[in-house]
């Protein structure tokens, strides 16, 4: 019996936030000196990001919230955020699990398990409940909520499913990673803040896995098998707490090479007996550009092969525990060469299919296919790094049902 995942649906808010205008906006609050301008605007424009997405419409020069007012990022208090965490999550969360469940062949009535993943805020009860009510599951599904785990927060989730579905091969469970992180961003001169500020952005993925077979035809993530592990050093190099003003982040400047120095270690045994640039496709986390680069570096990738992982960090940002699944969401839906996925109008929309229609934010999910001679089966490896440092690895195949 194999466990597979079905699909993958993203969504993002609908407020764009370049990364210049970000830049600029952080780098003129009350406060900076000249020194911590110049790290602001060496950090935003060096961060390999373009775009990304937040449910803070006054950071794009939206309406005044109570987290900006008047182009000033307040100071606010830890409940003002969580409350904005509780207000803007529903939308996402429902609109990346209608997002993976479009197309799949599964309705909302097989769904027997939720798993939900979330490290940005608190409420009780939180996105499990939103699900089973905003979908109309059965109020007997099981619920689960993996909280406060950071950045690699979906592959606990991915083995838990794994281990539900192995259970119970009628099974099917929807996954869904929530983040609200730029509800934490806030002014400073410190360099480890102002980096977590010029990279973390809001989103949700969402994937059905189950060991029920796919229709004919369908491409598909086999879990072949998931892998954790925490480093020797680095457990003070990264750290996500909670504060009076808001979560928060810990993001040395060593992590990169802590991650670097380690990886070949992680990833060897998993992918043996060959060697890490002879797997096609790849999805690293981009905490940021210069992980990609070190990853890329010790385990002797290609630029093809890191060309997903860019393309979310390029056009998202980093979204914590939901970044991952947007990479394999691009990879299980078209060629691992494609990194720009969306940009020929392959990408759907919460909105509608106007890109400039009314609505709550938009979503990817299921592009268009393109036929491949390799969609006999093609290995995949995924990771992503949190607190710890921990380092989480999966290896799937890429195939067709």
């Amino acid at each position: 019996m194999s466990v597979h995942i079905r699909s993958i649906g993203t969504a993002v808010p609908p407020t764009e936030l370049p990364q210049t205008k970000a830049r600029d906006l952080f780098a003129a609050q009350p406060g900076i000196n000249r020194l911590g301008a110049r790290l602001i605007g060496a950090a935003f424009d060096g961060s390999a990001i373009e775009t990304r997405h937040t449910v803070v419409d006054a950071l794009a020069g939206g309406t005044d919230s109570a987290l900006v007012a008047e182009g000033l990022v307040l100071d606010a208090s830890t409940g003002a955020r969580n409350a904005v965490y509780a207000e803007r999550v529903p939308e996402l969360l429902l609109g990346a699990a209608r997002a993976a469940l479009e197309g799949s062949g599964l309705e909302t009535g097989d769904i027997t398990h939720v798993v939900t993943v979330s490290c940005t805020g608190f409420y009780a009860p939180g996105p499990d409940y939103e699900l089973v009510r905003g979908l109309g599951l059965s109020p007997r599904v099981q619920r689960f909520h993996l909280g406060f785990m950071g950045c690699y927060g979906a592959f606990p989730a991915l083995r838990a499913a794994d281990a539900f579905a192995r259970a119970d091969p009628n099974a099917v469970v929807l996954i869904v990673c929530v983040e609200l992180c730029t509800i934490h961003l806030t002014s400073s001169n410190d360099p480890e803040q102002i980096v977590a500020t010029s990279v973390f952005a809001d989103g949700a993925a969402a994937a059905l896995v189950t060991a029920r077979p796919a229709p004919a035809g369908t491409r598909i993530l086999t879990i072949d098998a998931l892998a954790s592990t925490i480093t020797d050093e680095g457990e003070s190099e990264m750290a996500w707490t909670i504060g009076d003003s808001g979560f928060r982040m810990r993001l040395s400047g060593y992590v990169p090479s802590i991650i670097g120095a380690s990886i070949e270690d992680v990833v060897a045994p998993l992918l043996a007996p060959t060697v890490p640039a002879a797997t096609p496709l790849w999805a690293i986390h981009p905490g940021g550009r210069s992980i990609l680069d070190k990853v890329e570096q010790a385990l002797g990738l290609t630029e093809e092969q890191l060309a997903p992982s860019r393309g979310v960090l390029r056009d998202h940002g980093n979204m914590s525990s939901a970044t991952v699944l947007f990479i394999l969401e691009r990879l299980l839906s078209e060629n691992a060469s494609d990194s720009r996925r969306g940009i020929s109008g392959g990408e759907s929309s919460i909105d509608g299919p106007g890109a400039d229609g009314p609505g709550v934010g938009d979503s990817s999910v299921g592009s268009p296919t393109i036929e491949n001679p390799s969609d006999r089966g093609e290995a995949l490896c995924a990771m992503a790094f949190g607190p710890g440092l921990t380092v989480e690895v999966g290896r799937f195949t890429r195939t067709r049902a």
